[in-house]
């Protein structure tokens, strides 16, 4: 199935040869010189002789070899330097050598204490080893350098995620230093088949960013085609993983999420034992999950730390709160525009009665409404978070009760709007719930024209959507089209962890038993 569903879009995506820094001076491509001042005025050039480059001359040994470590200021742990590389040569060094090529080894293999050392020859190594936060040594009458890893830049601690709540559950969260959130995984999965695969992307910036996956599992097409789609990428920087997901994404029309985002290592590590496969970007907190079809985006990693009778009374919540916060307005305009006996006569009345004096019709007081509640969310989000907190409560609540005191709008309204927006704040994914608002002011439209009419037919065009769009080769709408009855038993209603025993059939895993069955157990 991966290898049809994936031929059209090899057509369409073609690799990029030429996804190699592009660096403004071609001497960053030669090789390094013998010369130890030319090495120093070479690479001070073309980096245009910022005041933040750091270089210490000294000599080692009894022939007093001159030597230079260069190194960028605040990138760089300069106790880590000092304690590891300048000490130990400055003070410990009495080896005999007999040729610049021993003192090398001799550095490499009995002096310098620092655990990553690498040696290279090309000037534009050295150059992307000093704007990675590296120290290179550099030495006369040799046309070689040696890389020393010395990052010592701050970092954000692990942290409990911003962007999802924690009611049950391991509470640390992704960080934007792309090895803390690798060991992050490593500690959930201590697996000898998780592998991470490292790419440089960006001709600018040669941004880190790793592929991740469990090699006994995971479907090699899927891996396949991910890493094509991140090879085609040619681009001066991805500033974020949600760059690198508009680029990979199969379809940049649709107002649905086709790759998951999270900022939980718990959701991730998951997600590969389900055979999916991962992507973390250096600099950002967030990692990428793909593929993913519709109910992806209505489960939540809490639904397997509770009882499975809670976990599937939720999961029916979140789906009925996703119809209610696209349709509600849009059934609310319908009613009462088109369909007036469609409403019980109790209702009808009532609704009648608080609408009386309202100057507008239904249509222009449901955008109104809806307008001024996506105001306060992004003013909201905008603001300091004690701020923006206070604004969207008091906010909504004033221009409510005003609006109502003021006669522009029913207090029906009000009820519909608050409704809906709680209904959107119950989804576990911040973009799907996004998705949602979008398309609720297209269905107010075709409501406003057609009534119920026009909510069947946007219905209708959504499923047809859905069913057309596909996340990395599998169907979207997936287990519901094409029916995939295994996979039903993770889906809207969870069953017990104990008859889970298989991975999703969607992901075609080459090693589907995920547990024992009940029947085995003991």
């Amino acid at each position: 199935m991966f290898k049809q569903l994936f031929g059209r879009k090899r057509l369409l995506r073609t690799p990029q040869v030429h996804n190699q820094p592009n660096t403004s001076n071609s001497d960053s491509s030669k090789p390094l010189s013998s010369s130890l001042q030319e090495n120093l005025t070479t690479i001070q050039t073309i980096l245009h002789h910022p005041s933040d480059l750091l270089i210490r001359h000294f000599t080692i040994g009894t022939n007093q070899y001159p030597c230079a470590l260069v190194s960028i200021d605040g990138l760089v742990d300069i106790a880590m330097i000092n304690e590891q590389l300048l000490s130990p040569m400055l003070h410990s060094f009495d080896h005999p050598v007999s040729s610049t090529s021993d003192l090398i080894n001799v550095l490499k293999q009995q002096i310098l204490t620092a655990y990553e050392l690498e040696t290279v020859e090309l000037l534009d190594d050295a150059l992307m080893a000093i704007l990675s936060g590296d120290t290179i040594l550099l030495l006369n009458n040799l046309s070689q350098c040696i890389i020393i890893s010395s990052c010592g830049w701050k970092t954000r601690s692990i942290e409990e995620p911003q962007t999802e709540s924690i009611i049950r559950g391991p509470r640390a969260g992704f960080t934007e230093d792309i090895r803390t959130n690798t060991a992050l995984l490593r500690r959930r999965i201590k697996e000898t088949n998780l592998v991470f695969d490292t790419y440089q992307i960006g001709q600018r910036s040669r941004r880190e960013v790793i592929v991740t996956y469990i090699a006994d599992i995971v479907h090699p097409d899927l891996v396949k085609e991910v890493t094509r789609r991140i090879k085609t990428i040619d681009i001066d920087d991805i500033e974020g993983s949600g760059y690198l997901e508009q680029w990979i994404a199969d379809s940049f029309l649709s107002p649905f999420p086709l790759i998951m985002n999270t900022e939980r290592p718990d959701r991730v590590s998951g997600a590969l034992l389900q055979g999916r496969v991962a992507i973390l970007v250096d600099g950002d907190p967030f990692a990428l999950i793909l593929p993913i079809t519709f109910a992806s985006s209505l489960q939540s990693p809490e639904d397997y730390y509770q009882n499975w009778l809670i976990s599937s009374l939720t999961r029916v919540l979140r789906l009925i709160s996703a119809f209610i916060a696209t349709f509600l307005p849009a059934l609310y305009i319908a009613l009462l525009e088109f369909h007036h006996g469609m409403i019980p006569s109790k209702l009808a009345f009532s609704i009648a009665g608080a609408r009386e004096g309202v100057p507008f019709p239904a249509v222009v007081e449901a955008f109104a409404m809806e307008f001024t509640l996506e105001l306060l969310r992004e003013a909201g989000l905008r603001l300091p978070k004690p701020i923006g907190q206070t604004i969207g409560i008091v906010g909504g609540l004033v221009i409510g009760e005003s609006a109502v005191a003021a006669g522009m709008v029913s207090p029906v309204m009000v009820i519909v709007v608050a409704v809906t927006a709680i209904s959107s704040f119950s989804l576990p994914s911040y973009s799907f719930a996004i998705s949602l608002r979008v398309m609720r002011f297209s269905i107010m439209l075709a409501a406003a024209f057609l009534g119920l009419y026009g909510i069947i037919l946007a219905y209708i065009m959504i499923n047809i959507h859905l069913v057309n769009l596909k996340s990395f080769g599998v169907p979207y709408s997936t287990p519901f089209a094409p029916i995939l009855l295994r996979d039903w038993k993770d889906l809207i209603l969870r069953s017990p962890l104990l008859f889970v025993t298989k991975r999703p059939k969607m992901m075609q895993t080459k090693n589907e038993q995920r547990m024992k069955g009940r029947r085995n157990r003991g």
